[in-house]
């Protein structure tokens, strides 16, 4: 029962995480008809679209926060797995519960960043404050604030997933991944 409903929920878990990186995506693309309709407005008219700067420091975060949950989904997360595949070679029930570790403590890392931006969010949205230059150019706080807590707190439900079906599941339990276009 138990198994089933962590199982069910894993599953809703990594459905919004696939979602969120396609948010990431669109807001990918976003930026990118931005970008070119300011080298376009600067080179044809003289006159740059405002607020692209104040754009793109909104998207590069929001595309990071939105993508960083499908990123832990499927373990592409930047980390040094070298040590590991080489203790899972000869050790990889040791290797398994390193791993476990690690999941845990990049949970509880996760966890306290969504723990924290969440008041900072509430606030924002209370404040209505912004960023950008008065009467040019401004953007609202909240929803930055809003994809980093809901982005770190989706990536935390997915490590503790990885921990609790490794544990549950030891075919779950894998060496690193090498391609081999790096090798």
């Amino acid at each position: 029962m138990l198994k089933s409903a962590v199982n069910a929920l894993s599953r809703v878990a990594n459905t919004l995480a696939i979602t969120s990186n396609a948010l990431g995506t669109l807001v990918v693309l976003a930026l990118v008809v931005v970008l070119n309709v300011d080298v376009i407005a600067r080179g044809l008219f003289s006159s740059p679209l405002r607020g692209t700067y104040e754009i793109v420091q909104f998207s590069v975060v929001m595309i990071v926060f939105l993508q960083l949950p499908d990123v832990v989904r499927v373990d592409r997360l930047t980390r040094s797995d070298g040590l590991l595949g080489v203790i899972h070679m000869r050790r990889p029930k040791l290797a398994a519960n390193i791993r476990r570790i690690i999941n845990a403590v990049s949970a509880i890392f996760m966890g306290l960043i969504a723990y924290v931006t969440f008041p900072e969010f509430v606030h924002m949205w209370h404040t209505q404050d912004y960023f950008g230059v008065p009467g040019l150019f401004t953007l609202p706080w909240w929803p930055v604030k809003l994809v980093i807590a809901s982005g770190t707190a989706l990536s935390c439900l997915i490590f503790v997933f990885k921990v609790i079906s490794a544990q549950d599941r030891p075919e779950l339990i894998r060496a690193p991944e090498h391609d081999e276009a790096s090798q």
